[in-house]
């Protein structure tokens, strides 16, 4: 006999519907737009950065060099020598030049030069000659040194060196507690010098160069100004005085 039959519920099977849901044109060209935006900020803040640090290496090799400049320019001045044979120092406004020994002392004496000239772009340049064993060679460096501040030749061009750009500079002397401009006064000119002997091995025949006509004694100090343009990492008005290192007292 049959057993009442029971109603069993009804399994309803529910299926999931999984859509798979891309990314619309939209979305997508507004993703670009902001990795875009992102890549460009980027770009432009290592492109500054670059450009900072290379600026500030710029910036310190200028300081550098005008360290150097001015350093070797003491050093000229210190290295000063004073014969009967060849001038120590002359100012014509235009260029330095200036006798000094070499080192070790003893191998000879070279003549140095300072100035600044519009064809090397307005460049503060120092020329050196060989070094010197004869009157004769003195006076042709000498000459040289006037001739290369004017029209350097390619030879004289080779012995320059460029310091830094300058808009302007100038030289004064400091003579009876005062500091003067050196092409307004004569004092400190000496006699004409008589020379004996070569600085090593001349005579002194004025037909081979050996004479020197006249000779200036180094003064107390010497002051150099020097006009630094905008464009420089130090610029304005930049003052350094050198004493000349046998004068003692209390002078400033």
């Amino acid at each position: 006999m049959a057993g009442p039959h029971v109603a069993r519920p009804r399994q309803h099977t529910v299926l999931a519907k999984h859509q798979n849901h891309g990314f619309t044109l939209i979305e997508l060209l507004v993703a670009i737009t902001i990795m875009a935006l992102l890549a460009v900020l980027s770009w432009r803040g290592l492109d500054g950065m670059a450009r900072a640090q290379t600026q500030t290496s710029q910036r310190a090799d200028e300081v550098l060099t005008l360290q150097a400049g001015l350093a070797q320019w003491k050093v000229d001045l210190d290295s000063l020598t004073q014969t009967p044979y060849a001038s120590s120092l002359d100012w014509d406004g235009r260029v330095l030049r200036l006798t000094r020994r070499t080192a070790p002392i003893g191998d000879g004496l070279v003549v140095v030069a300072w100035t600044r000239r519009s064809d090397a772009g307005g460049q503060w340049l120092r020329w050196q000659s060989p070094v010197l064993r004869s009157v004769g060679a003195w006076n042709d460096a000498w000459s040289r040194a006037m001739q290369w501040a004017q029209n350097a030749s390619t030879g004289d061009r080779a012995r320059e060196v460029l310091v830094v750009p300058l808009e302007d500079w100038q030289i004064f002397y400091f003579r009876s507690d005062a500091w003067t401009n050196p092409l307004s006064s004569d004092a400190g000119q000496a006699a004409t010098a008589t020379p004996t002997t070569a600085v090593t091995a001349a005579t002194a025949n004025p037909a081979t160069g050996g004479a020197v006509t006249s000779q200036a004694t180094v003064p107390e100090g010497i002051r150099l100004v020097l006009h630094l343009p905008a464009s420089s990492a130090i610029n304005g008005k930049l003052t350094l005085d050198w004493v000349r290192p046998t004068v003692s007292g209390e002078k400033s």
